[in-house]
């Protein structure tokens, strides 16, 4: 007795290994890209310029690479312009503070304040004008005291000594060191020859042949 033969099973074919793999990323795609990494560390310090150039490369790359890091590129960009908007901000609030604090404006030397410095020949005779300057950059004085001393009905040489006994004892307390033994020259104003509240005579300190840089407080010059 003969068997049918048995039916031979249809041989089942696999997908290629292409198909297999898609929908998983490649290599490419699970890769970080360098420019975005190195945008968005630029810009954590403030390189705005920079971390903007790198991330407008960054982008175009990863969308045509389809790597990662557009995220990255886009903080890069966000962070610096908080950074430009800052910096800004800070610049038109330093303007602002300067001119409330009269720098670079020209005054009469009556109408200096305490602790604010000033640009002038102090070669003069005579000082009259000075323009205010920030105790920061290069100046010429500073005003640091007004001093009461009762100076009505004396003659030159005796006002002299009085308003210059005043501001050294002054000048100690505000430089450090005693006037005799400072590199600094002391200067003073009379504003008024009768003795007020808030002191009538003005001290100025400063050196004619050089620049000062920063206040004199506490110098010990």
């Amino acid at each position: 007795m003969t068997h049918p033969p048995t039916p031979v099973q249809p041989v089942r074919t696999l997908p290629s290994a292409e198909s297999w793999l898609s929908g998983v990323p490649s290599p490419a795609r699970r890769r970080l890209d360098g420019y975005a990494l190195a945008a968005f560390a630029f810009s954590l310090p403030g390189l705005a310029p920079i971390a903007a150039v790198l991330a407008a490369i960054a982008l175009p790359r990863i969308h045509k690479a389809g790597t990662r890091g557009r995220g990255l590129a886009h903080a890069a960009l966000a962070i610096s312009a908080c950074w430009v908007i800052a910096l800004g901000v800070a610049a038109v609030l330093g303007v602002y503070g300067d001119k409330q604090a009269g720098i670079g404006r020209t005054v009469a030397v009556t109408e200096l304040e305490v602790h604010q410095c000033f640009t002038a020949n102090l070669e003069v005779d005579t000082l009259r004008m000075v323009r205010i300057a920030d105790c920061k950059a290069a100046h010429s004085g500073e005003a640091y005291a007004r001093v009461p001393a009762t100076l009505a009905g004396l003659g030159a040489e005796q006002r002299e000594a009085v308003a210059t006994r005043q501001c050294a004892t002054a000048f100690e307390a505000f430089v450090g060191k005693p006037f005799e033994q400072s590199s600094l020259d002391m200067y003073y104003v009379v504003l008024e020859d009768r003795d007020v509240a808030d002191g009538n005579v003005l001290c100025l300190v400063g050196r004619p042949e050089r620049e000062l840089t920063g206040t004199m407080r506490d110098s010990q010059r």
